[in-house]
């Protein structure tokens, strides 16, 4: 198994925060946590607040309002469509069809049958 959670299969490899307010989440978790938050410029020209641990980023900041707060976990999967439709037999509700995040990777994201959501992501493209 690699040491990488962005090349391994079943490794979570990003957190990201959605809420109403994504500065005061920001402000909040740096204060608490004590992270480095750092804006991230993407291939598409916006910035996306990413957290930093050790240098490295490991989530971030939706910059997307959101009407509740959460934590999306990112799952690395080595292949989005085919675990999205393996889910989606196995009784989960796709909420984001598989897509192409520039620069990223491919995404989606589920809903368990259980009712927890999670991100399915295998990256580079």
């Amino acid at each position: 198994m690699s040491d990488n959670p962005m090349t391994t299969h079943g490794a979570v490899s990003w957190l990201e925060h959605h809420s109403a307010d994504g500065p005061g989440a920001r402000a909040f978790y740096q204060k608490v946590l004590g992270w480095t938050v750092t804006d991230m410029q993407m291939k598409d020209g916006t910035s996306y607040p990413g957290i930093m641990l050790e240098g490295k980023p490991i989530g971030g900041f939706s910059p997307k309002p959101a009407p509740t707060g959460s934590w999306l976990a990112y799952i690395t999967v080595d292949d989005v469509d085919a675990r999205s439709k393996t889910a989606v037999k196995a009784g989960a509700k796709l909420l984001t069809a598989p897509m192409t995040a520039p620069g990223v990777g491919r995404i989606a994201i589920i809903e368990d049958p259980f009712g927890a959501q999670v991100a399915l992501i295998t990256y580079g493209n």
